[in-house]
């Protein structure tokens, strides 16, 4: 696990506990003791640090958590400074509550001078002056524009990486349809020559009542194969742009294919599927197409093929398994399984085909589904 990944799952909890651990020292070091303050006072010092664990995933809640923590153990008597609040602030800010933040700062400068004067004997003036020492007005500020200024970087970061996938998704849509059509222009017409020529040769030849060449017969057989491989392949390539793209939907779809084939087909899913990136919908509809088209072509005796979908917290887990007699495609038959791979590859996911134990073949995949966390 890297530097940046522990920072990531812990950074919080340290913060937290620092603040929390700060907080308690300063209140122990005599700023309660002199006013009598009781335990509730230093319950809630640790409390205020503590509540910053959550700041990642409930901004709004900390700030408003945090708020009444400085309250609260202000008026027990403690003159300290609101230092998980402004923390608080920063969070709230950089998760883009700008005027939640403000309105509830400015009831925060309202409510702390009457808390110091409920924190012992002192006049109008003196609790006032006691609030702006704890709130430290200029930091208060300083944490909110800290915030705004970092969500404004990685708003411009996101807007940034946008701009290049969309631009690389661009340029890889142009090439795909470059090659599209140089295999149109080339290849189809050739095949088809070849195609033509080899029906036309065994339609005279039994015409003639001669035997038919088994070469010619293979090469008639091999000119359809590749006839339909091609026009697979342009389908496929154009896809993206003659159709709309294909996602979770159209799964059903697939799988009554697959049963037209003959093939005892069917969809499993678990869990609640959830708000799902588009991207990763496609990929899963891709990894079932392939797997699919791979049990057709290349389980020997395959009689029944599985299509199980697991919606988990943090992803989604894809397998596709048939109890035929596995071979592994190789050579250009194995390019479907390294497209497979770079798609799951480029989400930040992990893919694994292989035989099964018990017989048949099976294709794994699992894809992150929720972003991480931000934490500082």
């Amino acid at each position: 696990m890297t530097a940046r990944e522990v920072w990531t799952r812990y950074g919080n909890g340290v913060i937290g506990a620092g603040v929390a651990g700060a907080l308690l020292v300063t209140g122990l070091s005599g700023q309660g003791a002199a006013t009598g303050a009781g335990l509730l006072g230093y319950v809630l010092l640790v409390a205020g640090g503590l509540a910053l664990v959550a700041r990642g995933r409930a901004p709004v809640a900390v700030l408003a958590g945090t708020g009444v923590c400085a309250v609260g153990y202000q008026a027990a008597g403690f003159d300290i400074p609101a230092v998980a609040y402004l923390f608080a602030v920063y969070a709230a800010v950089r998760a883009g509550h700008r005027t939640l933040t403000v309105v509830v700062s400015v009831g925060m400068l309202a409510v702390l001078p009457l808390a110091a004067l409920a924190s012992g004997p002192l006049d109008t003036g003196e609790a006032f002056a006691q609030a702006r020492g704890a709130l430290e007005i200029a930091w208060l500020i300083a944490a909110g524009a800290a915030g705004e200024a970092l969500r404004q970087a990685e708003r411009r970061a996101d807007e940034a990486e946008r701009t290049r996938e969309e631009t690389a998704r661009r340029r890889a849509d142009e090439e795909r349809l470059r090659i599209a059509r140089e295999l149109h222009d080339s290849l189809t017409h050739q095949i088809s020559v070849v195609k033509v020529q080899a029906e036309v040769a065994v339609h005279v030849a039994r015409r003639k009542g001669e035997e038919v060449p088994a070469a010619l017969l293979a090469i008639q057989e091999a000119g359809r194969e590749a006839s339909r491989e091609l026009r697979a392949t342009l389908e496929a390539l154009r896809d993206d742009d003659t159709a709309p793209p294909r996602g979770l939907d159209d799964l059903p779809e697939l799988i009554a294919r697959a049963r037209e084939l003959g093939l005892d087909a069917a969809l499993t899913e678990e869990g609640p599927r959830g708000d799902v990136p588009a991207a990763v919908g496609r990929t899963v509809y891709r990894i079932v197409q392939e797997a699919l088209t791979n049990v057709a072509r290349h389980a020997r005796g395959a009689r029944s093929v599985g299509v199980r979908i697991e919606w988990r917290a943090d992803g989604v887990a894809v397998r596709v398994e048939d109890d035929g007699r596995a071979q592994v495609p190789s050579g250009d038959d194995g390019f479907g399984l390294v497209g497979m791979r770079e798609r799951v590859t480029a989400l930040g996911g992990r893919l694994r085909a292989a035989p099964r134990a018990d017989g048949g073949f099976a294709v794994e995949a699992r894809l992150p589904v929720a972003p991480r966390e931000r934490v500082s």
